[in-house]
């Protein structure tokens, strides 16, 4: 029985999604940390991090998460993966406002990041569902 309700669970695209983000996260967020002690300001640190993350996501996301989309070897799949980086620079675009604006606010940088990755993760999934793998 739970194996099912797992399968079913895997076959949602989101869900499949929200893993590889999970995954894709772990790194951004421990490079942010690792990196904060450096005394980089936090928008740098904020978009390496996130840069990183976005090679994990593409990895894990045209691999896993939208496998049968993924486009053939060739110029298809060079313009499918010039899509998914202006999908990931969107998020950064959002990533790195965010915390900057939040920051300067007087919010702490790791609380700021949260709300950051929230808001960047509804965007990403849906101009990656609509339009890089669609």
């Amino acid at each position: 029985m739970m194996n099912r309700v797992m399968a079913l669970l895997w076959r949602a695209t989101y869900l499949r999604y929200l893993a590889a983000s999970v995954v894709a996260l772990g790194v951004d967020v421990s490079l942010f940390l690792a990196l904060q002690a450096s005394g980089m300001p936090v928008a740098l640190l904020s978009a390496l991090s996130y840069s990183a993350g976005i090679l994990v996501h593409w990895l894990i996301s045209s691999r896993l998460v939208f496998a049968g989309d993924l486009r053939a070897i060739g110029i298809d799949r060079a313009r499918q993966q010039a899509l998914f980086l202006l999908s990931a620079f969107a998020g950064l675009l959002i990533t790195v406002a965010i915390v900057s604006l939040a920051v300067q606010f007087g919010l702490d940088a790791r609380l700021a990041k949260l709300v950051a990755v929230a808001a960047s993760f509804q965007a990403t999934y849906l101009l990656r569902a609509k339009i890089v793998f669609a």
